[in-house]
């Protein structure tokens, strides 16, 4: 089994108070993943009135794969306010998901970077399909939200 890895970093022309704001927020995850994923938040929608805290859980529904819904629970497990945060899978279709949210105050807006581990169950066939689809998945996923972030915080000169 293997675990791979995904970096994606942007830049926007935002503060980092928005930024901060935008990206700790779970409930805008739905507007920056693509549609044909069936992402729900389905925590308590008080939650995210709350600021984000370490062991903050979260649970969602997704569709990874013929549109089944799948049950996804993560664990924030470490906040530097306003510079970065941690998400970990505790339940849901990965046997490690830990995705790390940077964020850097660049001139004219931030630079935030993704940094995503994930192992893929099921040993060899879990790497084959990693191979077959996943990774292209996960890249899909992230270009989506790529565009999407430009679209709704702008995008950098």
């Amino acid at each position: 089994m293997s675990v791979y890895s995904l970096k994606r970093v942007q830049r926007l022309p935002i503060s980092m108070e928005r930024a901060w704001d935008f990206f700790s927020n779970p409930m805008n995850l739905k507007e920056i993943t693509p549609a044909q994923m069936g992402f729900n938040v389905t925590s308590d929608p008080d939650f995210s009135a709350r600021k984000m805290y370490a062991g903050q859980v979260i649970t969602y529904t997704v569709k990874p794969l013929l549109g089944i819904p799948l049950f996804w629970m993560t664990e924030i497990t470490h906040v530097q306010e306003g510079q970065f945060f941690v998400d970990e899978q505790r339940v849901g279709p990965y046997s490690l998901w830990h995705h790390q949210h940077h964020f850097k105050a660049i001139p004219g807006g931030v630079e935030m970077t993704d940094l995503v581990h994930y192992r893929v169950p099921l040993g060899w066939l879990g790497d084959f399909a990693n191979w077959l689809f996943v990774s292209r998945q996960l890249k899909g996923i992230f270009d989506y939200r790529w565009n999407k972030l430009e679209e709704v915080l702008g995008k950098m000169n």
